[in-house]
């Protein structure tokens, strides 16, 4: 007997937006198996001087260029109040926090201040210190901001002793923090909790069997050339590959 599919929210793309030939070929594989929701990073938190940290505000045009030519929608991380101001000025769909901010009430509260008043989804990564209210309480911040459409991620924590995964995923966490915001979506990101391409497969079959919403994947036209991240991208062929085979299909 043919087992049914269970449709799952997905966001997926690069780690970075590099050029603009990558951000077109990996969208145009993307778009082919039916993802809708296109993430690249600008503004890259590097924890090394000296490494690639993003392409900044001229990998908007790039993004624009996905949402016209493609149909498809776009988000990127915001740390800073001069990133909201750029997305927002031009036109980008969506925003995520990621982990290194929301770690630090500092600078959500700064985020918060620069989001009101924007009519788009903000997602929000877990902090990188297994803390969860510190991760309750950004959320609150952007709640007190007038925030309607908040939407969570889990990439897993920073803890010593965590192989073989690049973050300890620490479910027994994210699931006190989902009783906290039940009706909130919530997304989990293998990628970052596995480190590795070929962790990410159970990875996503634990956070589907916790009945999650969808998954915010990261995905590469060409993953061994990647500037960041490369070891643990997917192409969107092997994407498709791996939802088939965790038996879901992707939600329109």
């Amino acid at each position: 007997m043919k087992k049914e599919y269970n449709k799952i929210g997905i966001v997926a793309g690069p780690c970075s937006a590099e050029n603009r030939g990558q951000m077109l070929e990996t969208a145009k594989g993307l778009k082919n198996i039916g993802v809708g929701t296109i993430r690249a990073g600008l503004w890259k938190p590097r924890s090394r001087f000296g490494t690639f940290e993003g392409v900044g505000e001229h990998g908007l045009v790039w993004l624009n260029e996905i949402q016209q030519e493609l149909g498809l929608k776009v988000m990127t991380e915001v740390a800073l109040p001069s990133h909201v101001e750029a997305v927002m000025k031009a036109g980008i769909d969506m925003v995520w926090i990621g982990a290194r901010t929301s770690v630090n009430p500092f600078m959500i509260h700064e985020l918060a201040e620069a989001l009101k008043g924007c009519d788009i989804p903000v997602w929000i990564k877990n902090p990188v210190c297994p803390d969860v209210e510190l991760w309750i309480g950004a959320v609150e911040r952007l709640q007190h901001a007038g925030l309607k459409d908040i939407r969570i991620i889990h990439r897993g924590f920073c803890t010593v002793g965590h192989h073989p995964y690049r973050n300890a995923p620490l479910w027994e966490l994210a699931e006190d923090f989902r009783t906290r915001f039940p009706g909130m979506p919530f997304y989990c990101d293998p990628s970052h909790i596995a480190g590795k391409r070929e962790l990410v497969p159970s990875v996503c079959e634990k956070a589907l069997s916790l009945h999650i919403d969808g998954l915010f994947i990261e995905s590469h036209c060409c993953p061994q050339e990647a500037l960041s991240d490369s070891s643990q991208q997917l192409t969107p062929a092997a994407l498709s590959g791996l939802l088939d085979s965790l038996h879901v299909s992707i939600e329109k």
